[in-house]
């Protein structure tokens, strides 16, 4: 599926029956795979999407008789490996501050993926504190304050609960410890 607009949590069941975040697609994304996964990823809607779904023997018969298809699923997937190398990184390395500034830039660049770093962006939190701060192995205490010193110090204006506003992402960039 190619995921035309929208937000869309990817989670993977634990032993234990809890559930952790993997993952985020943002739209234009592809969702799914082309080959069986072994391990279940299930994909949850955070906002209203729209999907452009195919059959499975579709996709992979236009891979074979088209070669850029195939290029281009293949781009995708590194892509996504890069992503996750990049978060893997960020999650076991950087400090609650910078965690929660990258989480924010993740989201920035992905609602608007032209928007110019140095100009005034607002988006809204796709996800709720316990689930930012589930997937940054942080508390939602932790969330919150960190979120608070971005707001105290300028770097972000919180709207609502859920809207942010970046006066500029390159901002926030310089907070992510990059």
């Amino acid at each position: 599926s190619n995921l035309l607009s929208g937000v869309v949590k990817l989670t993977r069941n634990l032993s234990d029956g809890r559930q952790q975040i993997v993952g985020f697609h943002f739209a234009p994304d592809f969702l799914g795979r082309p080959f069986e996964a072994k391990k279940p990823i299930r994909a949850e809607a955070l906002t209203n999407v729209a999907l452009c779904s195919f059959p499975k023997a579709i996709i992979d018969r236009m891979a074979n008789e088209m070669p850029e298809l195939g290029r281009l699923l293949l781009k995708h997937t590194l892509n996504e490996l890069d992503e996750a190398r990049d978060w893997m990184a960020a999650l076991g390395r950087k400090t609650a501050s910078e965690k929660v500034a990258s989480f924010l830039l993740m989201v920035a660049r992905n609602t608007d993926p032209a928007h110019h770093p140095a100009s005034p962006i607002s988006f809204d939190l796709p996800l709720t504190r316990t689930d930012i701060a589930d997937f940054l192995g942080l508390t939602i205490e932790t969330v919150s304050r960190e979120l608070s010193r971005l707001r105290s110090d300028g770097t972000i204006r919180i709207v609502n609960k859920r809207q942010i506003s970046l006066a500029s992402m390159a901002q926030l960039e310089e907070r992510c410890g990059d």
